[in-house]
């Protein structure tokens, strides 16, 4: 089964030579570079959210295999939707679902093979060229997570720690999130700094609590709290700050942002 690109020539460029020429600008990659365990990427149009997308990017290595986990914007679908067998087409070609990667469905139960929350979804895909960028020959699973409750994202968590055990090789978890929506730039931030303490604490319950008591519209938290469970069970320890940054950073306009944060996890 393919999945068609649905955000080229909106999010990112459709054109490749266009597309290819903008990622080199907007990923930076230094000498050496680091294994990570899983990074937070944010999922706007690239010419607000890309400058910290590419820090992000361009400074871990991207192993062969890389699930990425994204929130469902658009409330369709399973609430755990994993996309089955098949690619997903981007402007720079095909990329390959890890077939061996999906049994991660047998590891979580709450987890469904489905592709109507993933028909429409800019989270999963925007990721998807950096990938590419970095490495042509990138497979990939795609979990889209439409649920709040952590007993079920700690489960789904734990089932995908369990599959990448299983699989035995080196997998990089991409958990797509902006962070605070419509908020003034000064109110962002200061909202932004108590979910990132969580995150930087490897709390991903207390990540959903402070998002939801504090009212931070951080549209990833579930998919980032699956990453962080994930995560510890594989040994990850360290969490640090890779970029942060607004779309008024872009337009100059800081009365009413997004917000946008690049984590790496090892």
């Amino acid at each position: 089964m393919q999945r068609q690109p649905v955000v080229a020539g909106q999010f990112y460029p459709e054109n490749p030579t266009q597309l290819h020429n903008d990622l080199a600008k907007l990923i930076q990659v230094p000498d050496t570079s680091a294994k990570v365990i899983g990074i937070i990427a944010p999922h706007a149009g690239y010419m607000y959210s890309g400058s910290i997308a590419g820090r992000v990017y361009g400074q871990i290595q991207i192993p062969e295999t890389v699930l990425i986990i994204g929130p469902n914007h658009h409330g369709v679908g399973e609430s755990a939707a994993l996309f089955p067998d098949g690619e997903w087409l981007t402007p720079l070609g095909p990329v390959a679902i890890n077939s061996r990667l999906n049994a991660l469905k047998k590891h979580a139960p709450s987890v469904s093979f489905d592709t109507v929350a993933h028909q429409f979804e800019h989270s999963l895909e925007v990721q998807v060229p950096f990938l590419q960028s970095r490495k042509s020959d990138v497979t990939i699973a795609a979990l889209c997570i439409g649920t709040g409750s952590f007993p079920l994202l700690h489960e789904i968590g734990s089932g995908i720690a369990s599959a990448v055990r299983e699989y035995g090789k080196n997998v990089l978890m991409v958990a797509s999130s902006d962070m605070t929506h419509y908020e003034s730039a000064v109110s962002a931030r200061i909202k932004d700094n108590l979910a990132l303490e969580k995150v930087l604490a490897f709390d991903p319950e207390g990540l959903l609590r402070v998002c939801r008591m504090e009212r931070i519209t951080m549209c990833g938290v579930a998919p980032v709290a699956v990453m962080l469970v994930a995560a510890s069970l594989l040994g990850a320890t360290t969490a640090e700050m890779t970029a942060y940054g607004t779309s008024g950073d872009v337009t100059g306009d800081n009365r009413q942002v997004v917000a946008y944060a690049a984590v790496t996890i090892q």
